[in-house]
Order: structure tokens, then sequence, then C-alpha cells
């Protein structure tokens, strides 16, 4: 799997069209969230990498994931269910699809380098820009094959 850089114009229209795609009764391959939800769900990593959201992680968290730091952005594909934080899960909360892909859509267009933070991930440690945007980039490929776009 090629890992693509979201701040390359090429790379970032290629995602806004396949969120275009999306509708409100596209239905998921796997998992619980449906498509709103999804769609806020992908923009909280991204608010973390703006500096205006935060993930809490626990205490084993911390210990544990920076060992996996580069999984983030490497070239494997992420596996169907795997455990996501609890700031994170987005089922269980009614999201009104149009308002979520609009401000996705916005937040992929003010995805470059001189909106990122330069502090570390609260989980994950040190990152630098290239980690921030191909680890987005791999968030939002994954949730978008679970919706088949």
């Amino acid at each position: 799997m090629e890992i693509k850089n979201l701040f390359n114009p090429a790379v970032k229209q290629e995602i806004i069209e396949r969120i275009e795609k999306l509708t409100p009764q596209t239905q998921r391959q796997w998992g619980k969230m449906d498509v709103a939800q999804m769609l806020a769900h992908v923009q909280i990593p991204m608010g973390v990498a703006f500096g205006t959201g935060t993930v809490k992680g626990n205490w084993l968290m911390k210990i544990i994931l920076p060992l996996f730091k580069k999984a983030l952005y490497d070239e494997k594909p992420w596996k169907q269910g795997l455990p996501t934080d609890k700031s994170f899960i987005m089922t269980g909360q009614s999201k009104d699809f149009e308002k979520e892909k609009k401000q996705l859509l916005d937040n992929i267009n003010r995805f470059n380098e001189a909106n990122m933070i330069n502090e570390k991930h609260p989980v994950f440690g040190r990152l630098t820009k290239e980690q921030w945007s191909k680890a987005t980039w791999k968030h939002l490929d994954h949730h978008l094959k679970q919706f088949g776009v």
C-alpha cells in the first residue's frame, strides 16, 4: 500500500473527491459507525494536528503505543476493528451528515504545514509534519474504504 502525503494538492483533491461520493445513505462495510459518525471521527486527529483537539489516552496507551508509532504512517494497511481511544468513539452519538462533511472538507482544505503544531502528539510523542500528513491520509483512506469510496 502506498502511503500518500496529504500536503500534496493532487492527493488532497483525490481525498476530497472520495468524500464527495459519500451520501447519508452510504453503508459501512465493517465496523459500527454510520457515515456521519465516521466523518466526525476522522476530524478528531486532525484537530490534534492543528492543536485544537486533544486525545487523552490512558497511561497504558501512552507506554505501549509509542512503540507502534511507525504503524501510523508506514506502508501496511490498518486492520479492521483496531482499538479506538474513547475520545474518538462516535457510536451512540447522532451526527448531522452535511455539517460533518462540510467541516471535514474545510479541515482538509486547511491541512497544510503552516497550520500544523510543532508539539508532541499526546500519545505517540514527537511526529514530523510529514508523519502527521501521512498518518492523516492513512486514517482518512482507512475509513473511506470502510464506506466503499
